[in-house]
């Protein structure tokens, strides 16, 4: 079964879990911006993050058979340093209409914070004038009433629920992103967010409408071929396979727009010649 992975931090992966995916019938992904894992000091190191995500991750994902397409955005955690997140937020626009940019995100919240909403507020007004979809980060921590806020914001705004993903989303949220018209992600991980089991538990109550699922696998204890395990879950506890490839192919390509995704029709050529060549040594275009 093919699928799309809708939230996966590939600049955390190797390219043997890009072979792997591609083995398990991963043929595209989604690859959202995202807080690195220390604090930045400079806009300069965003812009170096932009541009290896837009290129270098793009061409590398390719060679292994996998379309990459990526969100641009500043993150909540570093929204609150505010000087830096002024001067980031400058230069967001200029990213907005590269190609391979589907989406503004990941925004949203990490603490709650004045800052994060002003960051957040100022972002989806790009969205808006770039007509892109927007991908919404809830906190790990107060998830309800951080994705109840997020939405109240995001409707005050004026955005289209249809137009936005909120994601991360667990058992305690699912039901109110779907009831106020919003997609629900859901990221799968060994341990947090949620289990397979626990997705499972969902999927048996709400069905596939405006639902996806994701993995994420950013640096943290993470595993980027939980959504064909869970797919294999799912069809051990009886869910139609057809319907399941609604979930991890059309769902996400219906959001994100086919126009805007515009994934080759017989996808990527999986070269490991190049591949190898690719990764031996950096490309000249990238030194």
């Amino acid at each position: 079964m093919r699928y799309l992975d809708p939230h996966i931090h590939c600049f955390s992966r190797t390219t043997d879990d890009y072979e792997n995916m591609y083995l398990a019938g991963c043929r595209a992904v989604v690859e959202p911006s995202f807080w690195l894992g220390q604090p930045r000091t400079t806009a300069g190191t965003f812009r170096d993050y932009f541009n290896s995500i837009l290129d270098f991750e793009r061409a590398r994902a390719a060679d292994f058979g996998i379309s990459h397409r990526c969100t641009i955005g500043l993150n909540p955690k570093e929204s609150n340093d505010e000087r830096l997140a002024a001067e980031v937020l400058e230069m967001l626009p200029e990213f907005m209409g590269r190609e391979s940019v589907v989406a503004v995100g990941e925004l949203g919240f990490d603490d709650i914070t004045d800052a994060e909403e002003r960051s957040l507020r100022a972002q989806i007004a790009m969205a808006t004038e770039h007509n892109l979809p927007i991908l919404v980060h809830t906190p790990h921590r107060d998830k309800h009433r951080g994705a109840i806020l997020l939405m109240d914001i995001l409707e005050d705004m004026g955005v289209d629920p249809n137009n936005a993903i909120i994601d991360h989303s667990t058992e305690e949220t699912t039901k109110s992103i779907l009831d106020r018209g919003f997609w629900a992600g859901h990221t799968v991980y060994p341990q947090t967010k949620l289990t397979p089991p626990r997705f499972a538990n969902i999927f048996n109550e709400f069905g596939i409408e405006r639902m996806l699922l994701n993995t994420s696998a950013d640096w943290g204890k993470s595993d980027p071929l939980l959504v064909p395990k869970t797919l294999t879950h799912l069809e051990m506890r009886g869910a139609d396979p057809a319907v399941l490839q609604k979930l991890v192919w059309d769902n996400p390509i219906q959001f994100f727009g086919k126009e805007r995704m515009a994934l080759p029709e017989n996808g990527e050529p999986f070269d490991p010649v190049a591949a190898n060549a690719t990764h031996s040594s950096l490309r000249k275009d990238f030194v």
